[in-house]
């Protein structure tokens, strides 16, 4: 008895967390971190401009929470118009800019969507939100694919920490499942620190053939 009413209990506060908790920690924490970080958002702005023709951000659709498409914003690190030659991209990529190359490598380019957490879009840790047309499109996924939108988006999520741009899809999308079905803020604050490990070291941050399988 003692054993389910502690089960019960972690269930509940794993609820709370994931339905109110959580915002509340993805809207302070991206407030700070914009603020913090006002000073290389500055630099980062004025090297894209002066190396490269184009604006600093660049937008794109994604598919976020229940499906809804949204704008998610980056640090522009291709060329303009480079998303037309495909979406996969390698080190000798011709389409990524001087500047691109480093903020990809550091992941400089995602900081942005610190604004799309504060629009509700996106939340820090959550599964990545896909192109409206890669892997394939919203009415193409199955009723179990689609439980990966049950959350909102983030920045970072347990597939990223399994092998981030080298992971195919449906791989992909079962990590996302499973993080939606173990929500917690445990679970959260390990995703956050394995993700930091992943930068530092730049693992798993090269797409190494096309990752998608049918």
């Amino acid at each position: 008895m003692k054993d389910e009413v502690s089960i019960f209990h972690e269930y509940g506060r794993n609820i709370m967390y994931k339905n109110h908790i959580k915002r509340l920690f993805d809207v302070i924490l991206s407030v700070l971190a914009i603020i913090v970080l006002s000073w290389l958002y500055l630099i980062i702005a004025i090297l894209i401009k002066c190396t490269s023709k184009g604006p600093v951000l660049f937008k794109q659709d994604r598919i976020g929470k229940d499906g809804k498409v949204y704008q998610i914003y980056k640090f522009r690190s291709m060329k303009v118009g480079a998303e037309r030659s495909g979406v996969y991209s390698d080190k000798k990529d011709p389409r990524v800019t001087g500047v691109g190359r480093f903020i990809r490598a550091t992941s400089i380019d995602e900081l942005p969507q610190l604004f799309n957490i504060l629009k509700g879009d996106m939340a820090l840790i959550g599964p990545r939100p896909p192109l409206t047309y890669h892997p394939w499109k919203w009415e193409e996924y199955s009723d179990y694919q689609k439980r990966m939108f049950e959350v909102r988006p983030g920045i970072t999520g347990w597939a990223q920490t399994h092998g981030r741009k080298d992971v195919e899809w449906n791989k992909r999308i079962e990590l996302n499942v499973w993080y939606v079905d173990h929500v917690s803020f445990g679970l959260d604050f390990k995703i956050f620190w394995l993700t930091i490990f992943k930068i530092l070291t730049n693992a798993d941050n090269e797409n190494k053939g096309e990752t998608v399988k049918k």
